[in-house]
């Protein structure tokens, strides 16, 4: 019994350490994820796999074949966590841009009714209210 208890402790330890860089991984992709941010978490997972797998190799028999897939299945979902965050992101990114293009439109549509140097005061401060 003492040797299943001693297995069954290794993969706690191993399951505590993938959720603890699981953690660590998730809370690198935040909203203000960039390409550069989300490529450090990528390889953040992969050194936080290799070294799950690195764990897996001081097992031997079903053990390791359980460790190791344990291994590829968190990464794997660190990876689609990765991946959902800076799509969301990007999504987030692209729809607040389009709210300030549709209120830009509105405002300069109200600077018709102005003329000479009052409408075109009136069209640069949309263009630095929305960023256009």
């Amino acid at each position: 019994m003492s040797t299943i208890t001693s297995i069954n402790s290794k993969r706690n330890k191993l399951a505590m350490c993938c959720a603890g860089a699981l953690f660590g991984v998730l809370a690198m992709t935040n909203a203000n994820a960039g390409d550069s941010k989300y490529e450090a978490t990528m390889d953040q997972i992969e050194r936080s796999y290799e070294a799950a797998e690195a764990h897996c190799d001081t097992m031997s028999g079903n053990n390791k074949d359980i460790c190791i897939k344990q291994a590829k299945a968190d990464k794997a979902t660190s990876e689609a966590n990765a991946k959902a965050t800076r799509e969301h992101h990007e999504t987030n990114v692209d729809a607040r841009q389009e709210k300030r293009d549709a209120q830009y439109k509105v405002e300069k549509e109200k600077c018709d009714t102005l003329s000479g140097d009052d409408q075109d005061a009136c069209v640069e401060r949309a263009k630095a209210n929305y960023k256009q």
